[in-house]
């Protein structure tokens, strides 16, 4: 296999049946993926000598799968241990990002949905490291977070991301970190890139998952150590309102775990108690 050139980080991928280093190429001008789409993939985390919750990754990548429409060839076991293989390919000193993928290679029905029978696997692990959780700011976003109707977010799907990707950027124009992205409905969904958090008289409240956007494995983890901490935790819809009245706001991501956001809109906030109370659990419990 011809390996590109590249000027990222140190990368290992597995992909049909070896180990590949650096920035491999995947698809040709002809592969589904490159011009319909037909994109999945999930992310884990090593740091520290830990990898929590990759055993939920791996099996989430493969219902992403499933719901795009493409036929998973790998075990939710598979994925963990190939992982564990190529992570000994690391020297240990940097936090690496763990990625599966599936994506189509050729075009079933039509052409436009990919055929299910050429689903392709490949696990991309590269060092990557994880933000030191001094906080971000957030601006509402023009643009919505779509509904099942319309797009697939029952997936984490590649598809998605442009649309988180042109919020981000349009609340960087305009001097801000990242964006705070509303459903269709104008209720508060997420950040660009992660789930959202506020504490309001000591409890602490998300967007209830109403399928516009995806309830993350990391957000389950912490509101399920906040409750068992004795914090009350209630998932209902947010408005912009109720953030910006907030105490104390915080994200939950994969790539960073627990960060707190310290400016919405001009509303500046303090990185609080509860944000550090989570993050502190998260490293407890990833270390336990």
């Amino acid at each position: 296999m011809t390996v590109l050139s590249s000027v990222q980080s140190t990368t290992w991928n597995y992909v049909d049946g070896d180990w590949h280093e650096g920035n491999v190429p995947l698809v040709g001008s002809r592969s589904h993926a490159m011009w319909l789409g037909s994109t999945v993939f999930d992310g884990a985390r090593w740091f520290e000598g830990v990898t929590p919750d990759l055993d939920r990754h791996a099996a989430r990548i493969n219902a992403s799968a499933t719901n795009l429409g493409l036929n998973p060839t790998m075990t939710a076991d598979e994925i963990v241990g190939l992982t564990q293989d190529g992570l000994k390919k690391f020297d240990g000193n940097a936090a690496v990002y763990i990625r599966p993928m599936y994506w189509g290679e050729h075009g079933g029905y039509m052409g436009v949905p990919a055929d299910p029978e050429s689903t392709r696997f490949c696990l991309c692990l590269y060092e990557a490291p994880m933000i030191a959780p001094s906080g971000f700011s957030v601006t509402v976003s023009p643009f919505r977070r779509p509904s099942l109707e319309t797009a697939p977010t029952n997936a984490k799907a590649g598809c998605l991301y442009p649309n988180n990707g042109r919020a981000i950027l349009e609340a960087r124009n305009r001097g801000y970190d990242n964006a705070l992205v509303l459903d269709m409905l104008g209720n508060v969904a997420e950040t660009g890139s992660s789930n959202i958090f506020m504490v309001k008289d000591g409890v602490v409240f998300t967007p209830a998952p109403n399928g516009t956007f995806l309830s993350g494995i990391t957000r389950s983890r912490i509101i399920g150590l906040l409750r068992e901490a004795g914090v009350e935790v209630v998932e209902k819809t947010l408005s912009v309102a109720d953030f910006l009245g907030a105490d104390e706001v915080f994200s939950t991501g994969n790539h960073s775990k627990v960060v707190p956001v310290n400016r919405v809109e001009e509303n500046d906030f303090q990185s609080g108690p509860v944000a550090k109370k989570a993050r502190d659990l998260y490293w407890e419990w990833a270390h336990s």
